[in-house]
């Protein structure tokens, strides 16, 4: 398969096409935003860890009949997928109150959803992602009802799978984003599902590991990309590089000082 000309670039993936009918190459880069880019850094190994929990819990789901849009891995950054029509909605599924639900709501952070809290944003960064509900998924004709229904019957059959996953771990499925697409008249689950997508508390500390952890200032962001990599997918840790006295890299210069809670913004 050979990588051709650059069809997307968001803010931490390029889309590639490639000269198999079909297929795309996703290149998933070390660049980390959050707050709507506000805040930006380049981080090294940050797109393999990314990649690497993608593909796994892509392959699980796939044995567990979930229709997904991976084929497989080029290299450890480089992801062939199945070229889909995307849907442009962030499909959050929340199993614990945390982050913009507390702000907006009047939640207690960690309260138990049950059932799951579905959320639907309109996948707009001009608009900063606003909230939907079905009628207006309808209305903008980015589904019709059948699809609508379809693509929270997925999502929750995906929560389930992925909340049994990491509990096995010994992790917290809090909430998560996922992004559907079609394939004919087949909805297919796209984009990915790592650590930049989910929100993940450790079982017995409660510790943060996710993007939290950049977003607040709450640690080594790499260490706990490792770590959590290491866990998802049962493989022994990377060795850690050395660091070096009076400063934690970042990438582009920042720092990543030890923050107190788990903080308040949305997933993804």
């Amino acid at each position: 398969m050979k990588q051709k000309n650059l069809l997307y670039t968001g803010k931490a993936k390029s889309v590639y096409r490639t000269d198999v009918k079909g297929q795309f190459i996703v290149e998933f880069r070390d660049d980390i935003t959050a707050f709507d880019g506000g805040k930006k850094d380049v981080l090294k190994n940050k797109g393999s860890y990314n990649a690497e929990v993608s593909a796994f819990i892509f392959e699980y789901l796939e044995k567990h009949g979930v229709k997904t849009h991976f084929v497989e891995m080029l290299d450890p950054r480089r992801m062939v997928v199945r070229e889909l029509g995307m849907i442009p909605l962030e499909v959050i599924v929340r199993n614990i109150a945390a982050g913009s639900i507390i702000r907006n709501y009047p939640f207690k952070e960690g309260t138990k959803l049950d059932p799951p809290v579905i959320v639907i944003d309109f996948k707009d960064d001009s608009r900063h992602d606003p909230m939907l509900n079905d009628d207006l998924v309808v209305a903008l004709k980015l589904a019709t009802p059948k699809e609508l229904a379809e693509i929270k019957k997925i999502a929750l059959k995906i929560n389930t799978l992925l909340a049994k996953l990491l509990a096995s771990q010994g992790i917290t499925l809090v909430d998560f984003k996922m992004e559907f697409g079609r394939g004919g008249k087949t909805i297919y689950l796209g984009d990915e599902i790592s650590m930049d997508s989910m929100r993940l508390w450790d079982k017995e500390t409660g510790e943060s590991l996710d993007k939290d952890v950049y977003r607040f200032n709450k640690g080594d962001v790499m260490a706990t990309y490792n770590r959590v990599t290491a866990r998802i997918t049962k493989k022994p840790a990377a060795k850690a590089p050395a660091k070096k006295k009076g400063r934690t890299e970042t990438g582009d210069g920042g720092s990543c000082k030890e923050g107190k809670g788990r903080g308040k913004e949305s997933v993804g």
